[in-house]
């Protein structure tokens, strides 16, 4: 599995992202709603309004990585607070790239499908 956290600091872009977006929006995305710069090695993770699969933009030092998860079952539990980025823990990165929620409680419905 590929573990985001490794890359480096990782942020979560709380509102849902139109998937059909590429690296140029969401680099965009990154420095214009966020103020925050695409090209700092930070990883920054996006997510559709239908909550079953998410983006993860990344720039190495030569050129952008976009990795892109989709889950067979169930949903993510991602935060709606449109106007917001937040710094993720590696555990956070972890509970959410295994379909958890990214805050200690456990969702229960994806835990039963793990299971």
């Amino acid at each position: 599995m590929i573990n985001p956290a490794e890359l480096g600091r990782v942020f979560i872009v709380c509102n849902k992202t139109d998937m059909r977006r590429g690296i140029d929006s969401l680099a965009y995305i990154v420095r214009k709603n966020f103020h925050l710069d695409p090209f700092s090695g930070y990883v920054f993770l996006f997510c559709d309004s239908r909550r079953d699969r998410f983006k993860a933009l990344y720039w190495d030092g030569q050129g952008f990585w976009l990795l892109y998860k989709r889950f067979e079952k169930g949903k993510l539990a991602w935060p709606n607070n449109e106007a917001e980025v937040r710094e993720l823990s590696e555990e956070q990165v972890m509970r959410l790239t295994q379909g958890f929620t990214i805050d200690h409680k456990i969702n229960t419905a994806r835990a039963r499908e793990l299971y």
